[in-house]
């Protein structure tokens, strides 16, 4: 089991603000991505609600595959009621040409989609330091009337990893930042599934051989670029640079990946806003 019989917040107006709004609610569909916000989020309405709640996990090569093989692992050991929907957003001539907001056609997408198979209340994993990002789909969610209990509450995302560790979320605690893998293709390329699967297996590459950390395959318009955090950026060797470029030209890459330290947002390219 992943959950423990309870736990205590560091502030406890927080614990039951974070409560008493989940159990107003009545019933709740979670909309989980495999991240540490909306997983942790789902653990605890599941706490809350029981049967009541609905975890839906969209489906799409725009998800890295290990997140869907999380939820689902979560959702067995945890006993939720999960459903696998298809989000539709690659279908969605806007969301394939990727502007800057992006994000908002998603969201759009997803939303629908749950809506469309539930009447509950919509609520997203987003946490308060969000709302100092550049978040489109925080527009979508609007529309949706999405509601955002971490947000609600006051909760960032140190005390959310520290919720998580009381639960006994062990494996999930000390997960990086793992946006979408369209957010990897510069602003104005467009997002294909033949570029999703290119920095799928090359992320999933470079973290079997350095491990779990912040890691960005970048497809910009110079060229494919490498974004890892510094402790990993030191661990790149020349034989592992090979391997990246024999993984590129598989997908029809040349070599040559630049190796960067990782800059977040540095695909988005807001002057064209």
């Amino acid at each position: 089991m992943y959950l423990k019989a309870g736990f205590e917040m560091k502030e406890p107006e927080l614990q039951s603000e974070l409560e008493v709004i989940i159990k107003q609610m009545g019933s709740v569909a979670v909309a989980v991505s495999g991240g540490i916000d909306s997983m942790t989020l789902a653990h605890i309405v599941q706490r809350k609600l029981g049967k009541t709640a609905l975890m839906f996990h969209a489906l799409s090569p725009a998800v890295p595959k290990e997140a869907t093989e999380r939820v689902k692992a979560h959702a067995k050991d945890g006993g939720w009621s999960l459903q696998l929907i298809n989000a539709n957003e690659m279908q969605d001539p806007s969301y394939l040409e990727n502007p800057v907001n992006r994000c908002f056609f998603c969201k759009t997408n997803l939303y629908s989609r749950i809506a469309h198979f539930t009447s509950d209340w919509i609520v997203s994993g987003t946490n308060s330091d969000d709302l100092n990002d550049f978040r489109p789909g925080l527009e979508a969610a609007k529309t949706f009337q999405v509601r955002h209990p971490f947000v609600e509450v006051g909760i960032n995302k140190k005390e959310i990893r520290a919720i998580a560790a009381e639960l006994g979320l062990n494996d999930i605690k000390s997960l990086p930042a793992a946006p979408c893998l369209s957010s990897r293709i510069e602003t104005g390329l467009r997002v294909t599934n033949e570029k999703l699967v290119l920095i799928d297996n090359v992320e999933r590459l470079l973290t079997m051989e350095l491990g779990i950390g912040t890691i960005r395959c970048r497809i910009t318009h110079p060229g494919v670029v490498i974004e890892l955090e510094e402790t990993l950026l030191q661990k790149v060797s020349h034989d592992l640079q090979l391997k990246v470029d024999d993984t590129l030209r598989l997908h029809g890459y040349p070599g040559n990946t630049s190796y960067v330290l990782y800059r977040q947002g540095s695909a988005f390219l807001r002057e064209q806003l």
